[in-house]
């Protein structure tokens, strides 16, 4: 099952995506939906009004999560570029839903920041409520994967100690284009997938998931031990090497350009940079 937020003239809707159509549900959105019981049942239950999904507009899937979490420093080879000893615990931060836009969206590059940077991520998205939540059960509370691009302004962000500053800037973070259930995926929760980054069509970032130093299920287990998580909300689980920062000379993004982060199975997001207007 593929589930997905798209823009409508009266509205966002949640919609199931099969093959090349999208067929509309009773729900203003996806984050909406997955606060039903049993909400794939509701899914089955509810056919609507089928749209092309060549045309769809597609929102952030999830347009207010009551939480985005990221992690950083979660992928060995990233680690390493940075200069970073291994963490033995999640290196959590937070973004805001301001930050998040759609599959095809731009993103806005605002003037205040000079180190614009790229950071394909698999996410998922939570499907109940969950707290102290082992890890062998975490399957039953995680609704699918998404993509998430968590685009970062470095000279922000390093200002100090603390991310979030450099991570939650407005209209930044692509998300999407879909929640795909883990039945869609082989492997599941524990599925091994490819994960890559483009900018103007040059690869930067290529790895595997299986790269992870605390895989989803564990940071199930690891989040929900400190605060409840709910229907909706957003792990976002860290990005692999390839980023500008990481790069000598550093490269960053400038308007005009295209990325497009990818994870096989899961999706893909294409959005071109623009200079905010102030």
């Amino acid at each position: 099952m593929r589930l997905v937020t798209v823009r409508t003239k009266d509205g966002t809707r949640a919609g199931r995506l099969d093959g090349e159509t999208i067929e509309l549900l009773p729900f203003p959105d996806v984050g909406a939906l997955l606060t039903q019981t049993d909400w794939g049942a509701v899914v089955e239950q509810n056919r609507g009004e089928e749209i092309a999904a060549a045309d769809a507009d597609l929102a952030p899937v999830v347009p207010a999560p009551s939480k985005i979490i990221c992690l950083g420093l979660n992928y060995r080879a990233h680690i390493e570029e940075m200069g970073r000893e291994l963490p033995t615990h999640p290196t959590l931060f937070a973004k805001y839903a301001v930050s998040l836009i759609g599959a095809r969206d731009s993103i806005v590059l605002p003037p205040e920041s000079q180190a614009i940077d790229w950071e394909v991520e698999l996410a998922f998205v939570m499907g109940a409520r969950a707290r102290r939540v082992k890890r062998d059960d975490a399957p039953s509370v995680v609704a699918g994967f998404t993509v998430l691009n968590d685009i970062s302004m470095r000279d922000w962000q390093m200002r100090t100690l603390q991310f979030l500053q450099g991570k939650t800037f407005e209209k930044s973070t692509p998300v999407g284009p879909a929640v795909v259930t883990l039945d869609e995926l082989p492997g599941g929760i524990e599925a091994d997938l490819p994960i890559s980054c483009e900018v103007d069509g040059e690869q930067m970032q290529k790895a595997r998931t299986s790269d992870l130093l605390f895989p989803p299920a564990v940071l199930v287990e690891y989040i929900s031990t400190i605060m409840t998580l709910e229907p909706g909300d957003i792990v976002a689980t860290g990005t692999p090497n390839g980023v500008g920062a990481g790069r000598n000379p550093p490269v960053f993004l400038k308007p005009g350009q295209t990325v497009r982060t990818t994870i096989e199975g899961v999706g893909e997001l294409v959005n071109p940079t623009v200079a905010e207007a102030v």
